[in-house]
């Protein structure tokens, strides 16, 4: 039996990222979805519940001995799936489409196969994320000197 005993199995972990995630599918189309975009609905604590559910796969990996890249990235997917489903609607149908937790079960189970491929798969998505976070960051800042400076009639450059 693998480190973490048997509620941390590869079967119940595939089993709860599928109940989450992906169980039921609306007819004719190709859309699945789980509680995780169910109970999203909820407003004020769905996402919040959501997320909390989502940490089972979070101690798993944690408890495997997932290589800390991979587990920075597997909490950076739930954040994601949090934060942006806590817009109306559309942030329900983008966590209805971004997965996080058949995400980190993938990442799970590859960190355990191939675990150097994961976690140089993961330090770029960590890089992408903090250009992607940081980027905006800069201009935001940039913008407000500037309207500010011109607001309040100061020099950002000093002329001699």
């Amino acid at each position: 039996m693998k480190r973490g005993g048997k509620m941390f199995d590869d079967e119940h972990l595939d089993i709860l990222s599928h109940v989450l995630d992906d169980f039921i599918r609306v007819p004719g189309t190709s859309i699945r979805f789980g509680l995780d975009g169910i109970i999203g609905l909820i407003p004020g604590v769905g996402d919040a519940i959501g997320g909390i559910a989502s940490c089972v796969i979070l101690v798993a990996a944690w408890v495997r001995g997932v290589p800390g890249a991979v587990l920075t990235r597997m909490v950076a997917n739930v954040a994601i799936e949090v934060v942006a489903g806590a817009v109306p609607v559309v942030g329900d149908m983008f966590d209805i489409a971004w997965r996080a937790n058949r995400r980190n079960y993938a990442l799970l189970t590859g960190s355990v196969q191939e675990p150097r491929k994961m976690r140089r798969q993961s330090w770029l998505f960590l890089a992408a994320m903090c250009v992607l976070v940081m980027v905006p960051t800069l201009l935001v800042a940039w913008l407000s000197v500037h309207v500010f400076s011109g607001i309040f009639g100061f020099e950002l450059h000093r002329t001699r």
